[in-house]
């Protein structure tokens, strides 16, 4: 039986004394094949735009979280705002309502008096006297429209008209023995204020939604 013959290892790197490399082989140059190098090129473009495009949502998703969390800290200063803006909304209401208000008052002062004795017009019918206290200014205009409004009516009984210094612009109370009926419209315009601003405040920010559906 004859035994192989043993090849020495050859080390194609020499290194000196000092461990720098004293002689290194030439590399053989490998040729790649143009199908190969195809391929090759198309992998690493497919690779890239996959790097690419996972990046590319990595950002978008980046990007939506901080709109979310920014919108997040928007909304309850834009309730906020929208509450204040009904707040001062209300109160110019409530301005223009009483300056008109005022207005036709000051126009048609005998109004308020006409439609409160039309409206208890049984009720003072069968009454002795009726009794007016108002303005001095106002008890004056009111005088010869309340004699009028009350035989129009049918009232027979007397007529007393009380001028009142404690009364305010175009207020006054109708006093008819069984009952009374009172008018005063800065007394009525504190008390839709008050109700407003009550209605207001228990609404608070809880109004209905700035974004349809956001309530959900």
């Amino acid at each position: 039986m004859m035994s192989e013959a043993f090849q020495k290892f050859a080390f194609d790197t020499e290194f000196d004394s000092k461990g720098s490399v004293a002689h290194a082989p030439v590399r053989p140059k490998r040729l790649f094949p143009a199908e190969e190098v195809e391929q090759i090129r198309a992998a690493a473009y497919a690779e890239g735009e996959r790097a690419a495009m996972a990046s590319i949502a990595a950002q978008q998703a980046a990007a939506l979280s901080q709109i979310a969390a920014a919108c997040g800290q928007a909304l309850p200063r834009l309730a906020q705002v929208a509450h204040e803006h009904r707040q001062g909304s209300a109160a110019l209401a409530l301005a223009c309502g009483r300056a008109i208000a005022d207005a036709a008052l000051d126009r048609f002062p005998q109004a308020p008096l006409q439609a409160a004795m039309e409206s208890l017009a049984r009720e003072i019918d069968a009454q002795p006297r009726l009794v007016l206290s108002a303005d001095p200014t106002l008890a004056d205009a009111l005088k010869g429209i309340l004699e009028d409004t009350a035989r129009g009516l049918g009232f027979e009984g007397a007529i007393v008209i009380k001028p009142d210094g404690a009364f305010g612009p175009n207020a006054f109370t109708l006093d008819f023995g069984d009952g009374q009926a009172a008018f005063d419209p800065a007394q009525a315009a504190d008390r839709v204020t008050q109700a407003l601003v009550a209605a207001l405040a228990a609404e608070g920010l809880h109004a209905e939604p700035l974004i349809p559906g956001s309530e959900s």
